[in-house]
């Protein structure tokens, strides 16, 4: 690549982008205020969690429970309770705040997004808050003694509040602003597609040997073939200081067919013009070429995690096309794969 071919597409850059200041922006363009770094829906997440944070250290248990040495303590004291409770909502608002402050940190939990796992973990939570009530209720029906206290409703409404600012927050006119307009990026690879299942082929079945075969019965048919081949030729050594084994219809030697002397035995292999082909074509697929992609696009790992970007500024060294994927090579050695080929301009 010269250096005035990329001053060329430099400057053609610089008037894209100066096309697109002046046109109308779009409700999804628009930017979004929040408070400090955070957005109004993170704001309100971490603002429930420190409420419900606090609560969780108040005792479960009721009165009249603890009147009557049932039980008492924290959902901290009662077993692993408090993992579903409160453990699980404390790790998604510690990703959602950590995402702001490192935006190329940890990007997903498992196949989940940040935003999905919180969805997951308020979501579990309100479930298990809710069967302590129903719990309570029951056991009131039947007995007329409450066992558990007023942090149960407290928690459970304060976990309602969660799924709601991240279950059904995209539906939401004010805390869906926070989805609107985000860039794409490739879907983790357990959260693609599933893959069609083929059924299996059957085996093919075995051949049957002949009465004049004196070879092995398990031997290939071209083993067998081979094998007579190579006992002619052997019985007429003798009468010939050179001769071929196998012909065909036309009295052209076979592509397997050995040459054989008194004193030396060298099969020859002939190469088909239809393997020179492939194989040339095998060579043009992974010929390396410069590629420009119209905007901005993430290059990323096997993991399918971005590790630079490419832009429109400058041209991209493609290692190999891999019809919806390309190969791509950093400037510092690094290798990864862009999946959104389109529009992509070839050097």
């Amino acid at each position: 690549m010269t250096d005035e071919r990329a001053n060329e597409y430099t400057e053609a850059g610089e008037e894209r982008i100066t096309e697109q200041d002046v046109l109308p922006t779009t409700s999804d363009e628009r930017p979004q205020y929040g408070v400090g770094p955070f957005s109004i829906r993170e704001v309100a997440i971490v603002g429930v969690w420190i409420v419900a944070f606090i609560v969780s250290f108040f005792s479960v248990a009721s009165e009249q429970a603890m009147a009557q040495l049932l039980f008492g303590g924290s959902v901290w004291t009662n077993g692993l309770d408090w993992i579903l409770t409160i453990g699980l909502p404390t790790v998604a608002v510690f990703l959602i705040v950590l995402r702001r402050f490192s935006p190329d940190g940890i990007r997903r939990v498992g196949s989940l997004g940040i935003d999905q796992f919180a969805s997951v973990a308020f979501s579990v939570s309100a479930v298990v808050w809710l069967t302590l009530l129903w719990r309570n209720v029951a056991v009131s029906i039947e007995t007329g003694v409450w066992i558990y206290g007023w942090v149960v409703w407290v928690e459970f409404f304060l976990m309602l509040a969660g799924v709601v600012l991240t279950v059904v927050a995209p539906l939401l006119p004010v805390l869906g602003e926070d989805f609107a307009g985000r860039r794409e990026v490739p879907a983790h690879r357990n959260a693609r597609p599933i893959r069609p299942v083929s059924a299996r082929p059957p085996r093919p079945a075995a051949p049957a040997a002949s009465e004049t075969d004196t070879f092995d019965t398990d031997a290939s048919p071209a083993y067998a073939d081979q094998t007579a081949a190579y006992s002619t030729a052997a019985y007429a050594a003798g009468q010939s200081d050179t001769m071929p084994v196998a012909r065909t219809a036309s009295g052209e030697r076979e592509a397997w067919a050995p040459v054989q002397t008194r004193d030396t035995f060298e099969p020859v292999e002939a190469q088909p013009e239809a393997d020179e082909s492939a194989a040339s074509e095998s060579s043009s697929a992974v010929q390396a070429f410069w590629a420009l992609v119209p905007e901005d696009r993430d290059v990323v790992d096997e993991r399918d995690v971005p590790i630079f970007r490419i832009g429109p500024t400058a041209w991209a060294l493609v290692l190999e096309d891999r019809g919806e994927v390309f190969v791509v090579r950093h400037e510092d050695g690094r290798i990864g794969y862009l999946h959104d080929v389109t529009g992509v301009t070839r050097g």
